[in-house]
């Protein structure tokens, strides 16, 4: 079928074309590994990276309006999609719904990997980012630390990457984890500065233990550096 022009018509085409794709010991693997409210099919990423490039070339508003969310792999196509839009303002129009359908780690971190118009705007997501950040939603601030991760660990933005990292008051562990990456990177990237935050920061236990564990973890740290941080361990 043509992933460039799906219509009402076709949507039903569509799904079934996603159905032919499944892979039933694919699906029990994944199924272990994140925790959502759609229906997994069992497609594995980069067939649907490919769908979501064939449908950005067509008219892939269209396919967005008629969008539904009842497979996992169907939302999944449709961040693609939405991430893989060029034009700054009308990506605009579709990121609060993108974040919205948003329900498990991958299905964040996929599109946030995958936003790659961030890195030619920072100035303007550090509103979004900000407004994510603040919210009481774990996939919410989820989505703001990825981004922060992916495209804005340069020394102009660490002191507000730190600030952001002391005032979230969670104990999710999708928001630690993530916290604990960004720390990583930081560490890794700007180590005089990783160091100092080691030192003094407003982390949970969970989050600088797991943090430390990340750094400790890395090829681009020296094992003497990896020893001195345990110090640092609550």
């Amino acid at each position: 079928m043509s992933l460039k022009d799906i219509t009402k018509e076709t949507y039903d085409d569509y799904i079934n074309y996603l159905r032919s794709m499944r892979e039933d010991d694919y699906k029990m693997f994944q199924s272990k590994l994140i925790s959502t409210k759609y229906e997994i099919l069992g497609i594995r990423l980069p067939k649907l990276r490919v769908i979501a490039k064939e449908i950005l070339k067509g008219n892939y508003q269209n396919f967005l309006s008629l969008s539904e969310a009842k497979y996992y792999e169907e939302v999944m196509i449709k961040l693609l999609v939405i991430a893989g839009i060029k034009k700054l303002d009308e990506l605009k129009l579709y990121f609060d719904e993108a974040i919205d359908l948003i329900d498990d780690w991958a299905l964040c971190d996929t599109f946030g990997n995958t936003l790659k118009v961030v890195a030619k705007n920072k100035k303007v997501f550090l509103r979004k980012i900000d407004a994510l950040i603040q919210s009481d939603k774990t996939y919410y601030i989820r989505v703001g630390l990825i981004l922060l991760l992916n495209y804005y660990i340069e020394e102009e933005y660490l002191d507000l990457i730190i600030k952001y990292l002391d005032n979230i008051k969670s104990d999710e562990y999708y928001v630690n984890m993530a916290q604990a990456w960004l720390v990583c990177e930081i560490f890794i990237k700007f180590q005089k500065v990783g160091l100092k935050y080691l030192a003094d920061n407003k982390l949970n236990k969970f989050t600088i233990n797991k943090s430390i564990s990340k750094i400790r973890d890395s090829y681009r740290v020296s094992k003497e550096m990896k020893d001195y941080i345990l110090q640092f361990k609550k």
